[in-house]
């Protein structure tokens, strides 16, 4: 695989948070990452994309949860007391992401870490910016920024 830093560049350690969405071992870099809680008291929001899951009040602000397994094309399945939100800081408001459970958190080097293969297992490429190999798995590295825009380009194209 080709690694995603020239090789005069500086390497770097980043830290990840890494989820389950399906059987696939998901990371984020942990600096985007403001919380994971378990308010998974979703209220409804008629017309949104099929990918926002709902709402939810955290301390007060209102936070747009986003169902990965509907982002990635998975079947959807009930909320159960495995799953998770974790709340990202997108500007000014707070985006969740519902994910299918918690993993832990692993440290990479940005040498270490390659370009994602074209086709990520039936998992749509462009959310990821990176895979790593680990011993027994391969993290998939998520762009959020391209998850938090995929409920307004589905809107969009509606």
């Amino acid at each position: 695989m080709v690694t995603l830093i020239p090789a005069n560049a500086t390497v770097t350690e980043h830290e990840f948070a890494t989820f389950y969405v399906g059987d696939s071992l998901i990371g984020i870099d942990i600096l985007q990452v403001q919380e994971i809680n378990r308010n998974l008291e979703l209220t409804h929001v008629p017309h949104a994309p099929p990918c926002v899951r709902g709402v939810v009040n955290l301390r007060g602000d209102v936070v747009t949860v986003i169902d990965l397994r509907v982002v990635f094309g998975l079947p959807g399945r009930p909320i159960d007391g495995a799953n998770r939100n974790i709340i990202l800081s997108c500007g000014e408001e707070r985006i969740g992401l519902l994910v299918d459970r918690i993993a832990d958190v692993v440290h990479a080097k940005s040498d270490e870490i390659d370009v994602p293969p074209a086709n990520l297992l039936g998992l749509s490429g462009r959310f990821f910016s990176g895979v790593h190999k680990l011993e027994n798995d391969l993290l998939l590295i998520l762009n959020a920024t391209s998850v938090v825009a995929e409920p307004e380009d589905e809107a969009t194209a509606a």
